[in-house]
């Protein structure tokens, strides 16, 4: 997650390896997932990250984000959103549980970059909601 002040959204992105995405889309649907159709996996894609990935800001509300698309990196795949925020970013709560239902010991890392400073935050099956701050 890039905080880009010039739009005041978050730019986020999201690295995943492309059989296990394939893998949970089939979850999603009773077809065979081929990523090679935009067209047809996009949607499969939004619905599954806005399942996923939410972010509740220290006033309870939940932020919506866009989902962009994709692009295809080896055997890998990179998710785009971007989270429109035009408030000064003071922290909040961030579930991100891709992959969590498929594999008990999946890890996720999530860096937050904003105004020059960075940290990073491991999400586990166990705590897959976490309060974030750059403080």
């Amino acid at each position: 997650m890039q905080y880009n002040p010039k739009d005041r959204v978050f730019e986020i992105s999201i690295r995943v390896f492309t059989d296990d995405l394939e893998k949970a889309l089939g979850t999603l649907t009773s077809e065979k997932i081929n990523l090679d159709s935009k067209a047809k996996t996009d949607p499969l894609i939004e619905k599954y990250i806005r399942t996923h990935f939410a972010y509740v800001n220290p006033q309870k509300q939940p932020k919506p984000f866009q989902y962009i698309g994709y692009e295809t990196e080896a055997d890998a795949h990179w998710l785009y959103l971007e989270m429109p925020y035009a408030e000064p970013f003071r922290g909040g709560l961030l579930r991100q549980n891709v992959f969590m239902e498929l594999f008990d010991d999946q890890v996720n890392m999530v860096n937050v970059q904003y105004q020059g400073q960075k940290k990073t935050f491991v999400f586990r099956k166990n705590q897959s909601v976490q309060e974030i701050s750059i403080q």
